[in-house]
């Protein structure tokens, strides 16, 4: 479901990009990045502990510059942008830029996280319906302005989700909801950094980030077992 509207909002958004002019398609940016910054805000605030936040962002950085998780998401791009190159209607715009930023955006949040786990566990797909209908929308404005790079994130989409959703039993066992809390937080100091992107105000290298993720549940356990009481 999640996947069918990121390829449907992704498709129109193209069909829609190429009657824009190009003053449009920026304003729509500017718009996209604008909530996108408001987004991050409202999940970065969420955090119980700013200290876990900060030392799950640097430990997370070191490690996705060592292993250029950045660098690698940028060639997945352009190896789909070179496939894409074939077909002029899908290779319009800023493909890998669309892929990375939408990837990104569709796949860094808690609904993600607690709405896979939520339908591997029980079959309960309301959280993902409605990140189905958000996403489908961000498809559509990101494709607006980047091209069709935009829809082809359904890939990464289907492959994160999809981990997820079959790992649900092991994820719910170890995820506790101060660990989802944290995870929640860093992510949104992410998107902060990808609101920052689309808005032309800083580059930030947001994919060598995400071994924060896993970086904050790790540190609440060690905040939990050895932190000031």
């Amino acid at each position: 479901m999640n996947v069918i509207a990121v390829v449907a909002g992704g498709t129109l958004g193209t069909l829609l990009g190429e009657r824009l002019p190009s003053r449009i398609r920026h304003i729509i940016m500017q718009g996209v990045g604008l909530v996108t910054l408001a987004v991050g805000m409202s999940m970065a605030i969420t955090t119980e502990n700013f200290l876990l936040v900060l030392v799950s962002i640097v430990i997370g950085g070191i490690l996705g510059e060592w292993w250029r998780l950045e660098e690698r998401l940028d060639r997945a791009g352009e190896w789909l942008e070179a496939k894409a190159s074939r077909f002029p209607f899908l290779a319009r715009g800023e493909f890998t830029k669309g892929f990375v930023t939408a990837s990104l955006v569709f796949c860094v949040g808690p609904m993600t996280v607690l709405g896979s786990i939520q339908d591997g566990l029980s079959g309960d797909y309301t959280l993902l319906a409605i990140k189905s209908v958000l996403d489908g929308f961000s498809s559509l404005a990101f494709a607006a302005s980047m091209g069709m790079g935009a829809t082809f994130s359904a890939i990464t989409v289907l492959v994160y989700q999809g981990i997820l959703t079959l790992g649900a039993s092991l994820f719910q066992t170890v995820l506790s909801d101060a660990m989802i809390t944290e995870m929640t937080a860093t992510g949104g100091v992410m998107i902060l950094g990808i609101g920052l992107l689309l808005l032309e105000i800083k580059r930030v290298r947001v994919a060598n980030f995400l071994p924060a993720l896993a970086i904050a549940p790790l540190l609440v356990v060690l905040w939990e077992m050895w932190g000031p009481r």
